[in-house]
C-alpha cells in the first residue's frame, strides 16, 4: 500500500476516530514514571500519587480529544473539569497539557455560544485560582496565575486567528468559483449567440424570400431546401457545444455534422461553408483566404471562425443585400481576418426578428483575451468593416 493510499483512507475515516489517538497518547505518557508529576503544575501545591480520583482526571483531560473537532464545547468542558481536579489534587500530571490545545481546537472549530463560552472560562478560573492558593502553601504570587490566564487566553486567540484565516480562505475560494461560474455563463451565453444567431438568421431570411417564390417552384425548392440545410446545420452545432458542456464529453462515439465535415470545433477551414450558406441566404459573399494555417494555433482558429460568422450574420440582418467581402489571411503567429459590406443593399426583416447587440462586444472580448486587435465600424461609403488580428497560441 502506497503513502498516498493510507493517506487518502485515514482521511475517509471519522474525525473522532482520527482525534482519538492524540487523547489516548496523552493518557498513555501520564502514566509513565518519567512523566510523572512532572506536567502542568498551577500553584504551589505538592504532588501527590495517583489514586483513583486521578484516573478519573486523566480521562476526563484526555479522553474527551476525540471529539474536540466535533463538539468542540462539549470537549472544552470535560476537559477544564479534569484539568481542576488534576490540580486541586495535586497530580500535576502530563495530561494538563491538554488544555491548552484544547483551547485552541475549540477557538478554532467552535462555532456557537462562543461569547459564552469565553466567559464561562474566565469565571470558573477565578475560583480555581482561589481555591489552589487556599490550599497551598501561600508561595504562589497573584501575578503567576495571571500569567497563566494570559497563556490560555494566548491559545483561544490562536485558535479564533485559525478560524479567521479557514474563514477568509474559504470567502476567498467562494469568490473565485463564483467569478468562475459567471465566465462560465458569459463564455455559454456567447458559444449560443454565435452558433444560434448566425443559423436562425439565415433561416430566417430564406423564409423570408421563399414567400415570394410561390410562381417559380424550382427556386422555391431550392430555398426552402436551404432553409432546412440551416436548420440541421444549427442542430449539429447546437449539439456539439452541449458536448462540450458535457462532462463525460469524449468517453463515446461522436455524432458528425451533416455535411460529413469532422464532428470538432468550427475552425478558419470551414469558413467556406459559412460563406456559402450566406449565399443560400441571398447574400453576395466574395471569399479570399492566404496563407497556409498553421498545424495548431490553440484557441485563435475558433475566435476567427467567430468573427467571420458574426460579420456575416450582421450583414444578413442589417445590409441584406449588399456586396460583402471575406479575407483570412494565415501568418505564422497569427490570423487576420476582415469582412466589409459596400452598404449598397438594404436592412433586412430579420434586424427586426432577431435582435442582439451583443455579438461584437462578445468578439471584442475574446480578441483582446488572445492579446489580438479587434476593430468594427463604418466607412465613409456607408459600409461596415470588421477586423480582427488574432495571435494563435505558442508551440
Amino acid at each position: 500500500m502506497s503513502l498516498e493510499t493510507a493517506r487518502r483512507q485515514w482521511r475517509r475515516l471519522p474525525v473522532t476516530v482520527r482525534d482519538l489517538p492524540l487523547g489516548l497518547l496523552f493518557l498513555v505518557a501520564s502514566f509513565l514514571p518519567g512523566l510523572r508529576g512532572h506536567g502542568t503544575q498551577v500553584g504551589d501545591l505538592p504532588t501527590r500519587p495517583f489514586d483513583a480520583l486521578a484516573v478519573v482526571a486523566l480521562g476526563l483531560e484526555c479522553l474527551p480529544l476525540a471529539v474536540r473537532r466535533r463538539w468542540p464545547l462539549v470537549c472544552l468542558a470535560l476537559v477544564s473539569c479534569g484539568f481542576a481536579l488534576d490540580q486541586l489534587r495535586g497530580y500535576h500530571s502530563a495530561a494538563g497539557s491538554t488544555l491548552p490545545l484544547v483551547l485552541i481546537s475549540a477557538g478554532s472549530h467552535l462555532e456557537r455560544h462562543r461569547r459564552t463560552a469565553v466567559a464561562a472560562l474566565c469565571v470558573a478560573y477565578v475560583p480555581l485560582a482561589i481555591g489552589l492558593s487556599l490550599r497551598g502553601s501561600g508561595g504562589e504570587t497573584p501575578e503567576e496565575f495571571v500569567t497563566f490566564f494570559l497563556v490560555l487566553a494566548l491559545a483561544w486567540g490562536a485558535g479564533a486567528w485559525l478560524r479567521s484565516t479557514r474563514l477568509t480562505e474559504a470567502e476567498r475560494r467562494e469568490r473565485i468559483a463564483a467569478r468562475t461560474r459567471a465566465a462560465e455563463r458569459n463564455r455559454i451565453a456567447r458559444e449560443l449567440h454565435d452558433v444560434v444567431t448566425h443559423h436562425v438568421t439565415a433561416m430566417v431570411v430564406q423564409a423570408e424570400a421563399a414567400r415570394y417564390l410561390t410562381a417559380a417552384p424550382e427556386r422555391l425548392d431550392r430555398s426552402l431546401a436551404a432553409v432546412s440545410d440551416t436548420g440541421r446545420r444549427a442542430i449539429t452545432d447546437l449539439r456539439h457545444l452541449l458536448d462540450l458542456l458535457n462532462p463525460d464529453h469524449g468517453t463515446g462515439a461522436d455524432t458528425g455534422p451533416a455535411d460529413g465535415a469532422e464532428s470538432r470545433s468550427p475552425a478558419v477551414g470551414r469558413v467556406l461553408t459559412l460563406v456559402e450558406q450566406t449565399r443560400r441566404a441571398g447574400q453576395p459573399v466574395d471569399f479570399s483566404e492566404r496563407g497556409t494555417p498553421a498545424e495548431s494555433t490553440g484557441s485563435a482558429d475558433l475566435v476567427a471562425y467567430r468573427v467571420v460568422q458574426e460579420a456575416l450574420t450582421n450583414a444578413l440582418k442589417y445590409a441584406h443585400g449588399s456586396r460583402t467581402s471575406v479575407q483570412v489571411r494565415h501568418g505564422e503567429r497569427e490570423i487576420t481576418v476582415e469582412v466589409s459590406t459596400d452598404g449598397s443593399g438594404s436592412r433586412s426583416a430579420a434586424a427586426t426578428v432577431v435582435g442582439g447587440g451583443r455579438g461584437l462586444a462578445g468578439l471584442r472580448e475574446r480578441v483582446h483575451v488572445l492579446g489580438g486587435d479587434f476593430s468594427a465600424g463604418h466607412g465613409t461609403d456607408g459600409g461596415f468593416t470588421v477586423r480582427a488580428r488574432i495571435p494563435g497560441s505558442p508551440s
